[in-house]
């Protein structure tokens, strides 16, 4: 089995290639990226391409299946830019492997991609993917969902699989993702139990997590079983502020949801911080999800808990940690946080 994984070398792409690789029925491995990595793996390829601009279907031509996983987080003052590379990037995937020929297109969805939804109770994969319009991730994976839908009509000998994961941690991405979301600002030492005063208390902040070896397993599954569909992907238990006070040693304070989001938006606006304030309010309107199906249908158990998720990222965090790809690059120490703020935060892809 010949496999193509598009965004091979961010949190996700690292893993599921670590995972088909040990797989003895996937026999070759074709990993796409925008920029090489000098990070190796058995059987597998790299191909540098963009998805925006490449010949996409010359990459794809004689693989049994696509994964589809590349997506622009920044940069989050030019929607324009994360438009072009999401959803008319993956406008092109999705073409390429119905003209090359693809039997499977597994596309990396998100909870994100669901409309506002309860917290006392989970949702299956039914509940509705219109997203939450003030945010341009949720209205980018809603978009993409729709032109999924149209692509299944017109192809439906084609194998689609929609994995939509809860938020997604591991050690070596621990500093890409404090890049993508946190910022220059964040500094490593602070990361330790009883270093912060405290845990701000949001009503309603309650999210899932999921370690990045347990999504590569659902997807290496989804590869190699003929199933198809949507499947919901989290760990127990949910997470709320006073796991993560649990976590960091330290204790909660309540913290009324307009002062958090006018501080997160006055950092964004001052280009202090690289998260637009649209996001914390996807997270808060974000449901539960039931993951019963990805249980019942591709066999799938998490071996983490969302708690084993949060521990590792936390870990990462305080060393600085990474590996040999351009988006999980470790930590630059006082240089590379001169670099980020130089560049503009939230600025660049």
């Amino acid at each position: 089995m010949r496999v193509v994984v598009v965004g091979a070398t961010g949190n996700v792409g690292t893993s599921v290639v670590r995972a088909l690789a040990a797989d003895a029925a996937v026999t070759s491995i074709v990993g796409v990226a925008r920029r090489l990595p000098g990070w190796r793996i058995d059987r597998t390829d790299w191909r540098q391409a963009d998805v925006a601009s490449a010949d996409l279907t010359r990459i794809f031509d004689g693989a049994d299946a696509v994964v589809h996983l590349a997506w622009l987080f920044q940069p989050t003052r030019d929607p324009a830019t994360t438009w072009r590379a999401n959803v008319l990037g993956s406008m092109r995937v999705f073409r390429a492997v119905a003209e090359a020929g693809v039997p499977a297109l597994l596309h990396a969805s998100s909870v994100g991609a669901y409309s506002p939804g309860p917290k006392d109770r989970p949702v299956d994969e039914s509940w509705p993917t219109h997203g939450w319009p003030g945010a341009a991730y949720g209205r980018e994976k809603a978009y993409v969902e729709r032109v999924l839908d149209v692509f299944e009509h017109d192809h439906p000998r084609i194998r689609v699989v929609r994995m939509r994961p809860a938020f997604i941690f591991q050690r070596v991405a621990a500093t890409e993702q404090r890049r993508l979301f946190g910022g220059p600002l964040v500094p490593r030492r602070l990361i330790r139990a009883g270093r912060i005063p405290f845990v701000p208390d949001i009503p309603g902040l309650r999210l899932q997590a999921l370690h990045a070896e347990d999504a590569a397993e659902a997807y290496r599954l989804a590869v190699t079983r003929q199933v198809k569909g949507a499947f919901n992907l989290a760990a127990e238990p949910v997470l709320d502020p006073h796991d993560l006070a649990k976590l960091l040693g330290t204790r909660t304070m309540p913290v009324p949801r307009g002062l958090a989001r006018a501080v997160m938006a006055a950092g964004w606006h001052l280009r202090l911080l690289p998260a637009a304030p649209g996001l914390f309010d996807l997270a808060l309107r974000i449901p539960v999800m039931n993951v019963d199906r990805a249980r019942e249908v591709l066999g799938w158990t998490p071996r983490h808990s969302s708690w084993e998720a949060m521990r590792e990222f936390l870990e990462g965090l305080r060393q600085g940690a990474g590996m040999e790809t351009a988006p999980l690059a470790p930590d630059g120490g006082p240089v590379g946080r001169v670099k980020e703020l130089a560049t503009g935060v939230g600025g660049r892809p």
